[in-house]
């Protein structure tokens, strides 16, 4: 790879080789519909990276503020694409505290150890719909 590649890189391309995105249709996807923000802004999937740069990328349910500490055009392995970026400590502690909630809020809506059968189905319905 040149030295210019390495130093101009698009932001859909970084998000997909750093795995943030499976393909660089979804990242762009994402980029466009704003849920991507470069710096605390909206931009657009052609938007040069440049290192130290925040990004606020989703992540599931969550939304992870990253900082940009390298450039890499090519997909490589996970343990190499997490050398690409940092995560804030103000994002990790954030993601523990939903991480926690989502626990303990399992606690009080627990799942039924087995699925019902065709009469308990029935009952349920029937208790739905008085």
């Amino acid at each position: 790879m040149s030295s210019h590649e390495e130093t101009s890189i698009r932001l859909d391309k970084w998000l997909w080789a750093a795995r943030f995105f499976k393909t660089r249709g979804l990242a762009r996807t994402a980029i466009q519909a704003g849920k991507v923000t470069y710096n605390g802004q909206r931009s657009k999937p052609a938007k040069a990276v440049e290192l130290n740069a925040v990004l606020t990328v989703p992540r599931g349910s969550e939304r992870l503020e990253v900082v940009v500490r390298g450039l890499s055009g090519q997909r490589r392995g996970a343990p190499e694409a997490q050398q690409l970026y940092e995560e804030t400590p103000e994002s990790i502690k954030k993601r523990e505290e939903n991480a926690a909630a989502r626990k303990l809020n399992s606690l009080y809506n627990p799942h039924p150890e087995q699925r019902p059968d065709k009469k308990q189905r029935r009952e349920l319905i029937k208790f739905k719909h008085q």
